[in-house]
């Protein structure tokens, strides 16, 4: 039986996807946003999800416009996906993008606590490992990078997505409820392979800011998903990556040449990620189904070339 899911953020790129994820596993959803979705399933409430007044009223509304409303007052959600909120810097000025980040995790997830909500999915970024949007460049201390490292943010939309994943663990641990945080990569839809993976791979050294990894929007609706199926496991992080280095050469070779001198902490099998997603794995059940090299038409190419060379053979 399909969950009720309250989606804020669900008209922008990546709700989109998630909410068609959800939609497909038998949920139904009600998307908080200032725009509308163009999706006749979704019914959508504008909400601004820095102003607490909304975010409850929001939270506790019908799911769908009938004439009557149903009687009695609505339930609460099953689950509450917090995507809403500024998603990179210099989009608005810096006390903004982390006021508004920071106050509509607080908003949205104390809300969803207080009316009963035991499952809280919150999008935070794999930015707050302090090297995306440094002030110059900065390096990685360790290799694969993951969720043990210490979050290091310098810019103020990264310090908004590391202070909300401590409300969320406040909150967590004060409420008994599961919240898990999703580090999302740089997200990346069906139409984007070909005109991104050829800078991926030809301009390699560029791509540290990512941790020559991605996040397939598809993909990441069932992260989203799976995030639902599992409880218990109150305030955790995750990265939420997909499996494979964003380049051709195998990724030990890859870190040794680019970074001789920062140590590789464990071994890494020939293409992972050095953005580990081994956690979301291991503890979610996620199973990555659109690698990058079933989608980057220039590789196909190559790969079909090299089967043909080895049947001549």
């Amino acid at each position: 039986m399909g969950k009720r899911v309250i989606v804020t953020g669900g008209s922008g790129v990546v709700g989109r996807w998630v909410i068609q994820s959800l939609l497909s596993h038998g949920h139904h959803v009600l998307n908080l946003d200032q725009k509308p979705l163009d999706n006749e399933a979704v019914h959508t409430i504008k909400c601004d999800v820095a102003d607490a007044g909304q975010v409850f009223s929001a939270l506790s509304s019908n799911f769908k416009l009938k004439e009557p409303l149903d009687a009695g007052p609505p339930s609460p959600p099953d689950a509450v996906i917090h995507l809403a909120g500024y998603p990179r810097p210099l989009l608005a000025p810096d006390s903004e993008i982390f006021r508004s980040n920071v106050l509509g995790s607080h908003y949205i997830i104390e809300a969803a606590c207080k009316l009963g909500v035991r499952k809280i999915i919150l999008a935070s970024s794999v930015t707050i490992y302090g090297v995306t949007y440094a002030q110059g460049v900065q390096h990685y201390p360790s290799f694969p990078i993951d969720e043990s490292l210490n979050p290091s943010p310098t810019d103020p939309y990264a310090l908004s997505k590391l202070v909300g994943e401590t409300v969320a663990k406040s909150l967590a641990l004060r409420f008994g409820v599961d919240i898990y945080c999703l580090r999302i990569g740089a997200v990346i839809q069906p139409h984007e392979y070909d005109n991104l993976f050829e800078d991926y791979i030809y301009n390699a050294p560029s791509w540290a800011a990512h941790g020559w990894s991605y996040t397939d929007a598809r993909d990441l609706g069932q992260m989203v998903h799976r995030g639902l199926e599992v409880d218990g496991l109150g305030w955790q992080v995750f990265n939420a990556t997909n499996d494979s280095i964003t380049n051709t050469t195998p990724t030990a070779e890859f870190l040794r040449h680019l970074y001789p001198e920062t140590p590789i902490t464990r071994k890494l099998d020939v293409y992972e990620a050095p953005m580990s997603n081994k956690k979301i794995r291991e503890m979610l059940g996620f199973v990555e189904e659109h690698p990058w090299r079933k989608y980057f038409t220039k590789w196909r190419q190559v790969a079909a070339n090299d089967e043909e060379e080895e049947k001549e053979d």
